[in-house]
């Protein structure tokens, strides 16, 4: 099984979890809270990571970093030289 078909399992079972725990909030509450608990983990410390892991495949982190050269690679200007030297 592909890995997208896995985060889109997760994503839809984290946030069932989220609804049917807000429905049993009204009779049970701590068990509404557990479910809601583990729905928002379920999204954000297994489907987030995931789908990062899937989509950033092959790609070289030091593009995306905001360090002198790539900001003047943005504003389009080559790397300047001091005017006393």
């Amino acid at each position: 099984m592909k890995i997208k078909y896995i985060i889109i399992i997760i994503v839809f079972l984290s946030i069932g979890a989220i609804i049917y725990g807000y429905t049993l909030k009204d009779t049970e509450i701590d068990l509404g809270h557990k479910y809601i608990g583990f729905g928002t983990a379920g999204l954000f410390l297994i489907a987030m990571p995931l789908f990062l892991f899937k989509e950033s495949k092959g790609k070289k982190v030091k593009d995306y970093m905001l360090t002198e050269e790539n900001i003047r690679k943005m504003q389009g200007r080559d790397k300047e030289k001091p005017e006393d030297q």
